[in-house]
């Protein structure tokens, strides 16, 4: 069985910390560098939720997504949501390690989970990381559908591989317009729209679209928009990144029982269609 510290160096390994944005808090929260991994649990948020379910596997490792203190923290009382989660953590003896922008601009990193779960053909980032002689790092991904679709079926392919959420996937544009190429980058990603229009695809994928931003884009060109959930756009890489660990497990002879989370920890709980008019 390895030591923690072994399973920490083959993860950065596979998404180095120093290629993380600088404003990023990524690595381990917490964890016995000594203590031994039999059992590791993936998912996209640290919330309170996951601890309980890493307790409940057995789990000594969670690797998340999205840091646990992306702005730092003077206190972790358990009377605070986060501290509860360090509390329960350290109590247990479950490490946390996190592996955020530097697991987006990987190869293969977040865009191309998200892709794949699409079955896209990737032909390159869509922001292309300058220190990567191979091209094939960096944030986003450019992509081609198998088969042209309208926009209204590609993004009924999005709602129906995705994951189910509250708030299901919108989509702006011409829902008739023919889709064969399309850029995805998983999480937050309207402020890529000027790399979007350069790229001249049909559509672009990601989530979190503000008003303003995707009302500019539409208005400016016949980009189509699709937007799904922040967690489900990144959900994708969980099992990616699992499948990554358990190849490196084999050839180590570790013996690792890598789990994906399936509880969904998008915020929101609920959605209900528009049905007034203004006034």
């Amino acid at each position: 069985m390895p030591r923690l510290s072994e399973v920490i160096a083959a993860l950065d390994a596979l998404w180095p910390p120093e290629r993380a944005e600088q404003w990023d808090a990524v690595g381990t929260v917490c964890g016995d560098p000594d203590a031994t991994v039999t059992r590791v649990l993936f998912a996209v948020d640290p919330v309170h939720e996951i601890a309980e379910e890493a307790l409940e596997l057995g789990a000594e490792l969670i690797v998340t997504h999205h840091p646990l203190y992306l702005r730092g923290t003077t206190t972790v009382a358990a009377s605070t949501f986060k501290g509860r989660v360090v509390h329960t953590l350290i109590k247990h003896d479950i490490a946390l390690h996190v592996a955020h922008t530097n697991a987006d601009t990987a190869d293969p990193g977040v865009s191309d989970a998200l892709a794949g779960a699409l079955d896209l053909r990737i032909l390159g980032p869509l922001v292309p990381d300058p220190t990567d002689p191979a091209g094939r790092r960096g944030l986003g991904r450019i992509c081609e559908l198998d088969r042209p679709a309208t926009l209204r079926d590609f993004a009924a392919r999005v709602a129906h591989r995705l994951p189910a959420t509250a708030q299901g996937v919108r989509l702006a544009g011409d829902p008739d317009a023919p889709v064969r190429t399309v850029a995805v980058s998983g999480g937050s990603g309207d402020g890529l729209f000027d790399r979007v229009r350069a790229a001249g695809v049909d559509a672009f994928l990601t989530a979190d679209l503000r008003h303003h931003p995707a009302s500019e884009a539409t208005q400016q060109s016949p980009l189509g928009l699709v937007d799904a959930a922040h967690w489900a756009t990144e959900w994708p890489w969980c099992e990616q990144a699992a499948a990554q660990l358990d190849e490196i497990s084999d050839r180590h002879g570790w013996d690792l029982r890598v789990h994906v989370s399936k509880t969904v920890t998008d915020p929101w709980s609920a959605h209900h269609h528009s049905s007034g008019a203004p006034n």
